[in-house]
Formats: structure tokens, sequence, C-alpha cells
């Protein structure tokens, strides 16, 4: 899947303080961030994820620890989408 990320520019910090703890939650529920890509004003952030199933990606997101977490983006501009991709063969 890809995650797209738009911050405001105010958000930028607290957005890379959320990233710092919630990024390395992936693992307990076989996730793995592929790719981390930003633009050169730090507003727009992307990341290639991928889970070997849904339920993982679920798990993911129902997380307790995660979910802890959340208000770290409280009064955070942040619209974020997800989009689930598939491979294209060459």
């Amino acid at each position: 899947m890809v995650v797209i990320a738009e911050l405001a520019a105010s958000a930028v910090p607290a957005f890379d303080a959320y990233e710092r703890r919630v990024l390395p939650l992936l693992a307990r529920h076989d996730g793995r961030l592929e790719r981390r890509l930003r633009t050169a004003d730090a507003r727009t952030e992307l990341h290639v994820v991928s889970f070997p199933d849904r339920e993982g990606y679920l798990a993911y997101l129902a997380d307790p620890d995660r979910q802890t977490l959340r208000p770290l983006l409280a009064g955070v501009e942040v619209t974020q989408r997800v989009l689930e991709v598939d491979d294209v063969p060459d």
C-alpha cells in the first residue's frame, strides 16, 4: 500500500515525532516500511508499506500502542490517503 500524508508547514515537527514512534510498530504485525519519501519542503510524505495480508494491516491500525500515540497528532493539520496497490509486472 501507499500512504500519502500532506502536512501544513507547522505540522512537520509533530508528524515527525509521531512517525518516529509509530513506524516501529509495523513489525509487530509483519508489516514493513519499504520506502519513505518526502518532498523538499517536507510537506508531503509517501510511505510504501507492505503486509503479508489484510489482517496484518487491520491489526496494525488497531494496535493499542498506536492508538495511544494518536493524540500526538491532535490539532495537527495532516491529510492522509491510503491506497491499496499491486505490483505491475514489467
